[in-house]
């Protein structure tokens, strides 16, 4: 199995100044970038709305990633696109929000896979990072 099946891309963009800068992405179709595993994690438990996706991906990245709004829903719908994502019904006992309706998001059958496959990928990865540093489980 290659541990490492993925392009890296060089994009160039402009920050919110307007500079530009060189941004590199290892995303391609055939893997999901760190954000979009970090979304996909983020509803294996169950169906989110966006600020709730939001919170888990800062949460469970331990503040890593910490995705504008802007950023997240395009991710959300580029995994939508791919299948991997859908909108769904709230979860039945979710009390109404008193604000606007919120939009809830699930994984699909193909999403689920996807991320089980990532997670057995970086598995894989980190094993042989700890083969290659000599690494003894229990100690640094």
């Amino acid at each position: 199995m290659n541990l490492f099946n993925y392009s890296l891309r060089i994009y160039v963009t402009s920050d919110k100044h307007g500079v530009s800068k060189n941004v590199m992405s290892d995303h391609s179709e055939e893997t999901v970038s760190r954000l979009e595993y970090h979304v996909l994690l983020a509803m294996a438990e169950g169906p989110r709305y966006g600020y709730a996706i939001k919170s888990a991906v800062e949460s469970d990245s331990q503040g890593a990633l910490e995705p504008r709004a802007g950023t997240l829903y395009r991710v959300i719908a580029r995994l939508m696109t791919r299948a991997f994502v859908e909108e769904v019904d709230p979860p039945a006992d979710t009390p109404p929000h008193p604000g606007r309706t919120r939009k809830y998001y699930g994984l699909t059958r193909e999403g689920r896979t996807e991320l089980v496959g990532e997670t057995r990928r970086l598995h894989g990865v980190a094993a042989l990072a700890d083969e290659r540093l000599g690494v003894v489980k229990g100690r640094p």
